[in-house]
């Protein structure tokens, strides 16, 4: 995440000028990553809604798609909006460590003062293009989650690994897919081989360190 001022304001401006939003520091979403049954009796936890086992990987996306915040540690059962209530970045947020800097998430989120979400339904033009607004500053994440997915096709179709493992690997893949921005920014063509799912709804040095910082239990 944009940490100095200098930050802060440079992620806001690219977000202004895609959407026209103030404020906007990154947008906040969670895709599901198929997994194997990690057996036990916590196992059911990983089936999501869709009836595959599943991590719900939570992220913010820069305006340009890097991975600004990455979370790998809750099963696909789990709604969005209570794995980002258990998150670190919450916490971030209510401490004001980004200023007044603001997300931009879909309606699986509440509404608050740095959480922006779209309306339930618009009855006028200001409304409208608030709207409008909002889905062109939500953008980003979702692209970057098909990106991300094209260039590692093992996070749509499936990790058979323990689930430890399959956790560094999201991990590690979010770093690689960073790493992949900063050196030439191209996007991996479609590979009609591998049958993705629908678009859901800085230094490598600096980002690794966030990560592994991400991976430890968190504590509110």
């Amino acid at each position: 995440m944009p940490s100095t001022p200098q930050e802060l304001t440079a992620a806001q401006t690219k977000f202004y000028q895609r959407c026209g939003l103030p404020r906007v520091v990154g947008a906040l979403d969670c895709t599901h990553v198929k997994i194997q049954s990690p057996g036990g009796l916590m196992a059911e936890q990983f089936r999501n809604r869709k009836g595959y086992f599943s991590l719900n990987v939570q992220s913010v996306s820069s305006e340009d798609l890097q991975i600004l915040n990455l979370v790998v540690r809750w099963p696909g059962s789990v709604h969005d909006q209570t794995i980002f209530n258990n998150s670190a970045l919450k916490n971030q947020f209510e401490r004001g460590d980004f200023g007044n800097g603001i997300l931009l998430a879909d309606c699986g989120y509440a509404n608050t003062r740095y959480v922006a979400t779209p309306l339930a339904q618009t009855r006028n033009a200001a409304e409208r293009q608030y709207q409008e607004a909002v889905i062109r500053g939500r953008n980003p994440v979702e692209r970057k989650y098909g990106v991300w997915k094209r260039r590692f096709p093992v996070l749509s179709l499936g990790l058979r690994l323990k689930l430890p493992n399959a956790q560094a690997v999201v991990l590690a893949t979010g770093v690689l897919h960073n790493i992949a921005k900063l050196m030439d920014g191209a996007e991996p063509p479609l590979d009609p081989s591998v049958c993705l799912p629908p678009l859901m709804r800085l230094t490598t040095e600096k980002f690794s360190m966030e990560l592994l910082l991400m991976a430890t239990p968190e504590t509110n």
